[in-house]
C-alpha cells in the first residue's frame, strides 16, 4: 500500500486510523481495536509479530480458524473410524463366542 494513502477508521466516523499509543494533537491515543498478533501466517507460514486494527486482522484470523476447524473435523472422523472398527471387532468376538456355544453361568432359582 502506498505511504501517502490515508487509512480511515470505520468505527471513528471516518477519522484517520492511528496506531494505539500514538500522539495525536498532543494527546495519547488508546484504541481498543488495536491488537498485537504473534504467530504464523496461515497462508504463507511466515512468522508474524505486529500490531494492527482488529478489523484488519479479521480475514487472517478467519482463515486460521477455518484451518483449525478442518483439522478438528479430521481428528473427529479419525476417532469415529477407530470407534467403529473397535465396535465391529467386539461384535465379531461376541458372534464367535455365540457360535462356539460357550455356556454362560446358569443359576438355579428355588421357590
Amino acid at each position: 500500500m502506498a505511504k501517502n494513502v490515508k487509512i480511515i477508521c470505520p468505527m471513528m466516523g471516518g477519522k484517520p486510523c492511528v496506531e494505539d499509543g500514538a500522539i495525536v494533537d498532543g494527546e495519547l491515543v488508546a484504541c481498543r481495536f488495536w491488537v498485537n498478533v504473534m504467530g504464523s501466517n496461515p497462508q504463507t507460514g511466515e512468522t508474524v509479530n505486529n500490531g494492527d486494527c482488529a478489523i484488519a486482522w479479521m480475514p487472517v484470523l478467519l482463515i486460521e480458524n477455518s484451518k483449525v476447524n478442518r483439522e478438528t473435523g479430521a481428528a473427529v472422523e479419525s476417532m469415529r473410524n477407530a470407534s467403529v472398527a473397535t465396535g465391529q471387532q467386539m461384535t465379531s468376538a461376541l458372534i464367535q463366542v455365540a457360535h462356539n456355544h460357550i455356556p454362560l453361568l446358569h443359576v438355579d432359582q428355588h421357590d
